[in-house]
C-alpha cells in the first residue's frame, strides 16, 4: 500500500459559526423536550405554532382524512411509491431471512436458544421542510412492518402550511398505523415521552435536521433510536477511467441536501480532479438548488489526489463516509478491500441517488464517522435479539451449580455462588454448610 500523503487540490473551509449554531440547537431542543414532558399536548401545540405556524384541530389524520389526501396524489406518483416500496420491502424481507433463530443442546439436558422479538411500537420521523422526503417513509415504516412491529406512528411536518400529500400517501401505503402532521423536536419529543393523545413509542427512526438529530440524541436511552445522524455525506473514489462530468454531477447531487453536507473526491488522476472542480463550478451556475449545494461545496467540499487505488481506499476508510461511490475500472475491488462506509455504490451505473430514492436498500445511514462502528437502519434495528436457557437434566444442573459456586466466589459474589450451591445440593447431595438448619432438616432434602 502506498504511504505517499494525499495532495489536496481543494480543502474544506468550515465556517466559524458551526459551533455556535449547534450550541443554540442543543439549548432549544432541551427546552422543547422539558416542556413536552411537563405539559404534554399543550406544549406540543405551542411549539408547532411557534416553529411551523401549524395548529390544526387534531394533528392526527383520521381514516377519512388520509383517504381524501391520498386521492389528491397523481396516479403515477402512487404507482411509483408502490414500486419503490416493493423494492424496499423485498430487500428487508431478504434481511429477515438472513436472521436465524436457533436452539442448541451443547451438553445433555442444557438448552440454549436465541430468538428475535420486534419492538412493540416505533416512531417514524419523515422530514419535510424545504424538501418532502417521501422516500424516508419507505425506509422507516416499510422496514418496521417487515420486522413485525405492531404499531408504527409516523410524523411529518407541514410544508409552508400545507399537508404534504405525497408523503402522507407514502406513509399510508407503507403501513403506518397512525399518521400525524407534526414536525421537528416537538414531534420527536411527543413520540418519545408520550402525551395525552400521542402514545409513547419504544424506538425512534428516521432522518431529520439538526434539531431532530439532537432530540434523538438527548432522548436516547429513554427510547431506542436507529442511529445518530448528521448532515448527508458523500465520497467518490475515481480513477482515470471515470467520467469527470458524472463525478461532478454526483457530488452535487448530495451536496444539495444542505449547506453543511460534505462532498469529497479521492482520485488517482490529477487531471480528472481539476476537471471535476471546473465542471462543478459550471453546473452550479444554473443549478436550481445551488443555494444549498454551492455553500456545501465551497465550505465542505474536498478533492484529494493519491498515488494509487490502494491509497484511495485507505483514505476513504479514514473518512468513514455515509455514502461511498466507486467510479473505477474494477469497482467491485472496493467491496473486498474497504471496511468503513454507510453504503457502497459500485460503478457508473449506480449512483447514490438510487439508494436515496428507488433501489430498495435503506437510505438511513451513519454519518460523522459512525460508519467506523455501525451500519445503517435495517430490519434488525427493529428487533430485540434475546436469549433463553433451560436446564432439564438434574445432573447437568448439579454440575453447573458447582462450577457457578467456584466462579462466583472468585469474584466475591457469594449470593450468586449460593444459587449454584443449592442446585448442586438438591440434585447431587453436595454439602451446603451455609444453609439454615430449618432448611437442611426438611424431609426430602439432601443433607
Amino acid at each position: 500500500m502506498s504511504t505517499t500523503q494525499p495532495q489536496y487540490i481543494k480543502i474544506a473551509q468550515p465556517t466559524a459559526k458551526d459551533d455556535a449554531y449547534l450550541a443554540g440547537v442543543r439549548k432549544t431542543v432541551t427546552e422543547v423536550i422539558a416542556e413536552v414532558r411537563a405539559r404534554g399536548d399543550e406544549a406540543v401545540r405551542q411549539f408547532s405554532e411557534r416553529f411551523d405556524s401549524w395548529s390544526p384541530a387534531n394533528f392526527r389524520l383520521g381514516t377519512e382524512d388520509v383517504e381524501r389526501i391520498v386521492s389528491t396524489v397523481p396516479a403515477r406518483v402512487i404507482e411509483d411509491i408502490v414500486a419503490v416500496q416493493n423494492r424496499v420491502r423485498r430487500f428487508a424481507e431478504h434481511q429477515m431471512d438472513s436472521l436465524r433463530e436457533f436452539e442448541v443442546e451443547p451438553e445433555p439436558g442444557v438448552r440454549l436458544g436465541q430468538k428475535h422479538i420486534p419492538v412493540g411500537s416505533a416512531g417514524a420521523y419523515v422530514p419535510g421542510g424545504r424538501y418532502p422526503l417521501v422516500a424516508s417513509a419507505h425506509m422507516t415504516v416499510v422496514t418496521a412492518k417487515v420486522a413485525g412491529v405492531a404499531h408504527v406512528t409516523a410524523c411529518t411536518p407541514p410544508i409552508r402550511g400545507d399537508v404534504p400529500a405525497a408523503t402522507v400517501a407514502a406513509m399510508h401505503l407503507a403501513g403506518a398505523d397512525e399518521i400525524l402532521i407534526l414536525g421537528g423536536t416537538q414531534a420527536v419529543a411527543a413520540m418519545a415521552v408520550g402525551t395525552e393523545t400521542i402514545g409513547k413509542v419504544d424506538l425512534l427512526a428516521g432522518p431529520g435536521n439538526a434539531y431532530v438529530a439532537e432530540a434523538k440524541r438527548q432522548l436516547f436511552g429513554e427510547v431506542g433510536i436507529d442511529l445518530f445522524a448528521g448532515p448527508t455525506e458523500t465520497l467518490i473514489v475515481a480513477d482515470d477511467h471515470a467520467d469527470p462530468f458524472v463525478v461532478a454531477v454526483d457530488l452535487l447531487s448530495q451536496a444539495e441536501h444542505g449547506p453543511d453536507s460534505p462532498a469529497v473526491l479521492i482520485t488517482t488522476s490529477e487531471s480528472l480532479a481539476r476537471r471535476v472542480i471546473e465542471l462543478v463550478e459550471e453546473i452550479l451556475v444554473e443549478m436550481p438548488t445551488a443555494d444549498f449545494a454551492g455553500p456545501a461545496w465551497r465550505d465542505h467540499g474536498q478533492v484529494a489526489v493519491v498515488a494509487d487505488l490502494s491509497a484511495a481506499y485507505a483514505l476513504a476508510d479514514r473518512y468513514a463516509s455515509e455514502h461511498v461511490q466507486i467510479l473505477t475500472e474494477n469497482p467491485r475491488e472496493a467491496l473486498a478491500v474497504m471496511r468503513n462506509y454507510g453504503a457502497l455504490f459500485l460503478g457508473e451505473g449506480t449512483c447514490v441517488s438510487y439508494g436515496d430514492k428507488v433501489i430498495g436498500t435503506n437510505h438511513t445511514l451513519p454519518t460523522r464517522g459512525a460508519a467506523n462502528y455501525t451500519g445503517g437502519l435495517w430490519v434488525g434495528k427493529y428487533l430485540k435479539t434475546v436469549t433463553y436457557q433451560e436446564v432439564t437434566d438434574p445432573a447437568a444442573s448439579a454440575m453447573l451449580g458447582e462450577l457457578c459456586g467456584r466462579a462466583a466466589r472468585v469474584e466475591f459474589f457469594e449470593g450468586h455462588a449460593r444459587s449454584g450451591d443449592v442446585r448442586a445440593w438438591k440434585h447431587a447431595g453436595a454439602p451446603l454448610p451455609w444453609a439454615p438448619k430449618s432448611v437442611i432438616s426438611v424431609p426430602g432434602h439432601h443433607s
